[in-house]
């Protein structure tokens, strides 16, 4: 459709002749209507709380022509120069104020190319309201020449809503804003390189130079130290400059301070960290939320020279099936293969269920587990090399128990192994805390469906000082030998909460604590026999005023991200040898590097304690350290010869029997729902909540390839009693279906009220092989 041709698109307000450029004049602003386009193919609606009574609305699932979905604008500009553009419209992420998301777009002026606002997610996420689902963004400048201009916004990347995938934007109007004494120094950058490759320094303007513009740089590293400095002259007519910086700096992170710009930059490790499954370190992504789609390529990889092996992503179930059956992945698989392209292996996350597939009693798991076995064979299909049954469901605010998780883990666990030969590994949910959630599903023996145990541990943000390593990691370790589990522990997610700043990135001290931090919990999470570690997160991240992320709010690398690199560089295949106390309260932890190398990281409370230890050292950026090597809180790594044994491959998991392909879940209806988790946080009781005798179901699910006879028997304890309604229970169960047997659960006069005490369903094959039970808690309400 077109709008507005012909009409007076773009209104100036100000004033100013020939000195309207120099400091003190007249604000000059453009006012440009969304509705009234010279051309566009976007709908335009009615809405009175739009600057103009309507607005520019898409929402869409039709995939646009060559030339996306776009809309052109005509700008009269009373004078020549660089102004800043800010729209209200809706913003690519969600942000405090809504969950309402958009796609990200891409903008062209007059006859130029056009070019991604790719943004990161904190420059969005601090977005301003406006009305309704309605942001102010900052979409950056745009430099325009006296008179008619036209500016092109353009979609053509769909973003993922609550419900489906489609293409969105809602666009009120557009405002710009003339700067004066621009063009200026608006950004820098140095490529990524590694140690030994030339490093070359990027200097770009916001527009063209109408005459040589000199721009004066100094370069820094992390322990503030200048390195380099210079000036560049960028010629008249031209946008943007490079210099070569000096040969021979060591690896580690890089500031740069240029006029009033200040950017970052890592020059690597010259040994690059092993890739993929060998690769004991990983970090959490989230691409749909956090990563522009034009900047994943890259993004992939820095994570990869960063010498991470793993990233950890997921997507929305609800997007993906947005109707029983209906799959759309596209998108999704797209990006895991883009991620794979950079020898990245893939721990992919299950989401919680579509509406149309829950009930009040199941949420936020669907009502038949059918379903989360189809989705699940589908996920694997897509070849992640692990996927993890959900995240955090521990601590959500939902009712839904251990027991009916474990059922949901054990349906979805069959359909990742039904996929292929050589299905992804198995990974169980990511468990925020030890509690009786946790224990409720250990308690139904889902270990033995898993190849992998999995948790996260984060710092108490409430002890002042230094973040400092949480216990989960031992108290998992015991948990997991205390129910005999032979499968790998992972902890898939680790970080620090650092205070975020709105539009400010972290300060130096919080880059610096962030570095040593991220070395410390790595180096403890593999000493307390964690199989693998992977931090969160690896794309800028602010969320409730933390932020977290290895890269800086420009998608610039944080010291964190060098101390990563430095890090997965000396350790190598980090094998865990041993731990130790050296004098002075040094902390030492020695790994084998899979290269015939020892590696020790050591690293103090206090400054200036001397280290004796034989070999080269390095600090915490991976530079040589020459002369004597102290511990400080910064951790050192010193690197000795001995000999070493390649690294083996963690065999997946055995086949499952017949008996494991039937999954018992116990049902009962939405009044007799638990609690509730209140983030993890709810007292006892935890249990179902029944009265004196109340009807409920076990659904027995049979995901084998055969029909089969099932005999169901349950039995409670502390005064509780079941029994099954009309006689026997078994049914015969068809391959691929499920079968409802009624029991009756009795309260008896000795029962208290408000004690939890476990009911367990058992079930038995005609050949007498046993069923995993079912094993939940019930109270008296």
């Amino acid at each position: 459709m077109t709008a507005g041709v012909g009409a007076a698109a773009a209104v100036a307000v100000g004033s100013g002749g020939a000195g309207a450029e120099e400091a003190g004049a007249a604000p000059v602003v453009i006012s440009v209507p969304g509705e009234a386009p010279l051309r566009t193919n976007i709908p335009v609606v009615r809405d009175r709380r739009a600057s103009g009574g309507r607005l520019l609305a898409l929402r869409t699932a039709k995939k646009p022509s060559a030339h996306g979905w776009y809309a052109t604008y005509a700008v009269h500009a009373p004078h020549p120069g660089i102004h800043t553009l800010t729209a209200i419209a809706t913003a690519p992420v969600e942000t405090p104020h809504t969950e309402a998301v958009g796609s990200y777009l891409r903008l062209a002026v007059n006859d130029g190319p056009f070019t991604d606002l790719a943004r990161s997610q904190p420059h969005w996420y601090e977005s301003k309201p406006a009305w309704g689902d309605l942001s102010v963004l900052d979409l950056g400048r745009v430099e325009l020449r006296r008179g008619e201009n036209t500016l092109t916004l353009r979609v053509d990347e769909p973003a993922v809503l609550d419900t489906t995938t489609a293409y969105a934007l809602s666009l009120d109007h557009l405002t710009l804003r003339l700067l004066h004494r621009h063009p200026a120094l608006h950004r820098l950058s140095v490529p990524r390189h590694r140690d030994g490759e030339p490093a070359h320094l990027h200097l770009s303007l916001d527009g063209h130079a109408t005459r040589p513009h000199t721009v004066h740089y100094s370069v820094t590293d992390y322990d503030g130290h200048r390195v380099a400095a210079g000036r560049a002259t960028v010629p008249a007519g031209r946008t943007s400059t490079t210099v070569a910086l000096p040969e021979g700096l060591p690896p580690g992170h890089y500031r740069v301070h240029a006029d009033d710009v200040t950017g970052a930059f890592a020059r690597l490790p010259a040994r690059p960290a092993p890739t993929g499954t060998a690769n004991r370190f990983g970090v959490n992504v989230w691409h749909s939320s956090l990563v522009p789609p034009s900047r994943l390529a890259e993004f992939a990889a820095a994570v990869r020279d960063m010498g991470a092996g793993w990233v950890r992503d997921g997507q929305s179930w609800p997007t993906v099936e947005p109707v029983p059956g209906a799959y759309d992945t596209a998108r999704h698989d797209r990006a895991i293969r883009t991620l794979r392209a950079h020898d990245l292996a893939v721990l992919d996350v299950l989401s919680p269920a579509p509406e149309w597939a829950m009930t009040d009693a199941s949420l936020p798991l669907p009502a038949d587990l059918r379903h989360a076995y189809r989705y699940a064979r589908r996920l694997a299909q897509a070849g992640p090399e692990a996927l993890q049954l959900s995240n955090e469901p521990d601590v959500d605010t939902t009712r839904s128990t251990g027991d009916a998780h474990a059922a949901f883990v054990k349906a979805a666990a069959l359909g990742v192994r039904d996929a292929s030969e050589t299905p992804p590994l198995v990974v169980l949910p990511g468990i925020a805390q030890v509690g009786p959630f946790q224990d409720l599903m250990l308690a139904n023996d889902v270990v033995r469906y898993a190849d992998v145990w999995a948790f996260h541990g984060y710092p108490d943000p409430t002890v002042p000082g230094e973040p400092r390593f949480p216990g989960a990691a031992d108290e998992q370790h015991a948990l997991a030998r205390r129910h005999g589990a032979d499968v790998p522990l992972w902890m898939t997610e680790c970080g620090a909460f650092l205070e975020a700043r709105a539009r400010a990135d972290l300060t130096p001290a919080q880059e610096a604590v962030q570095a040593r931090y991220l070395v410390k919990s790595m180096v403890e999470g593999l000493a307390a026999g964690n199989a693998r570690q992977f931090w969160f997160a690896g794309p800028p991240v602010h969320d409730d005023g933390v932020y977290f992320g290895l890269l800086d709010r420009e998608f610039a690398p944080l010291p964190a991200y060098s101390a990563f690199a430095a890090l997965a560089s000396l350790l190598g295949a980090a094998r865990f040898v041993r731990a130790g106390q050296l004098t002075g309260g040094v902390k030492a932890f020695v790994f084998d590097s899979g290269r015939g190398e020892l590696v020790t990281v050591a690293w103090a409370e206090a400054r200036g304690v001397r280290l004796t230890l034989p070999g080269v050292a390095y600090d915490v950026m991976g530079r040589r350290i020459s002369g004597s090597v102290t511990a400080s809180p910064d951790p050192v790594y010193v690197v000795s010869r001995a000999d070493s044994e390649p690294c083996g491959t963690p065999p997946g998991g055995r086949p499952l029997s017949r008996a494991e392909h039937i999954v018992l879940s116990q049902r009962y209806s939405a009044r007799n729902a638990a609690p509730g988790k209140d983030n993890g946080d709810a007292p006892p009781p935890n249990g179902y909540r029944l009265g004196r005798r109340t009807r409920m179901a076990v659904d027995v699910y049979n995901f084998g390839t055969e029909a089969l006879h099932v005999t169901v028997t349950g039995r409670a304890g502390g005064g509780w009693s079941v029994r099954p309604q009309g006689g026997a229970g078994r049914v015969r169960v068809p391959a691929g279906g499920r079968v409802g047997v009624n029991f009756s659960a009795m309260a008896g006069s000795s029962v208290r009220r408000r004690v939890d005490h476990r009911v367990i369903f058992r079930a038995r094959l005609d050949d007498h092989s046993d069923v995993p039970d079912s094993v939940a808690l019930v109270h008296l309400k």
